[in-house]
């Protein structure tokens, strides 16, 4: 991590500015589900943000960004960080399929909820069917759905086994997938640690982020895969394979069947 920090003062600035920045979220949101999809993108985006802004999180992206067309759209990225969905929302709004333990996040997890993120029990097979019903009806609707088919959060410098649970939804509606590879640096160029969500508690990452003078996010998009006649472990196979190539990061070695995962078995 880098030694460079900001004032006490700042941090504190900084602090009140996102608490203020949540609670507007959070009215916000008691609007969002009673208006229509495009003035839903556009609360998600400016709020989003606003939050990156707030906690000087710099943005940058390249490759091919989806487009609106007839055909639904599901992203599928790599997992670092919380900070990694309003990332994409400031980039492409969509709708999230997160871990139940969000809904307890201090105000975060409010919030998300109101603007339709897609919960997962983790622990619970049989949730699998459930969610992918959720997805497929979100994506038929013209929703974008992002998911993190990796299950949980790495340190940035290691990719981990996609599972190909989640990507059945993509499978049934024929979605065009977008890999998306993310990654954080930080002020000396180096891969961001305090970005990282791995082992800490939410307010110790935002005490860690807060702390930093600037964040830098990059976003690749690599080619779209199509999943017309191809089954979920294709899918999970492709998009992992774009996302290694994007972050120059060699391909996670395959779990043992019957091993256990933060995802629903495949």
């Amino acid at each position: 991590m880098s030694n460079a920090t900001t004032s006490k003062l700042t941090q504190i600035f900084r602090a009140g500015c996102l608490i203020l920045h949540i609670i507007s979220g959070l009215i916000q949101s008691a609007f969002y589900p009673h208006v229509g999809q495009p003035v839903q993108k556009k609360m998600a985006q400016k709020w989003s943000a606003g939050l990156l802004a707030i906690l000087s999180i710099r943005l940058r992206y390249s490759g091919e960004l989806p487009v609106d067309k007839a055909k639904p759209v599901m992203l599928v990225a790599n997992h670092v960080s919380w900070l990694d969905v309003y990332s994409l929302i400031t980039i492409c709004p969509s709708r999230f399929v997160a871990k139940s333990e969000i809904r307890t996040w201090p105000l975060l997890g409010w919030l998300s909820q109101n603007v339709g993120t897609l919960f997962i029990e983790r622990t619970k097979r049989r949730d699998t069917a459930r969610i992918n019903q959720d997805i497929g009806n979100a994506l038929t609707a013209g929703d974008w759905v992002t998911v993190f088919p990796e299950g949980t959060t790495s340190d940035g410098t290691t990719l981990k086994h996609f599972h190909a649970s989640l990507l059945q939804s993509a499978v049934a509606v024929e979605a065009s997938l977008y890999p998306v590879a993310i990654r954080y640096y930080d002020v000396s160029g180096e891969i961001s640690k305090a970005a990282v969500y791995v082992g800490v508690s939410l307010l110790e990452s935002l005490r860690q982020i807060l702390q930093q003078p600037w964040i830098e996010v990059e976003l690749i998009f690599p080619d779209p895969v199509n999943s017309s006649g191809k089954n979920r472990r294709e899918l999970a196979r492709s998009t992992e394979k774009s996302i290694a190539d994007a972050l120059s990061l060699p391909l996670p070695q395959h779990k043992v069947p019957g091993k256990s995962s933060c995802l629903p078995a495949e």
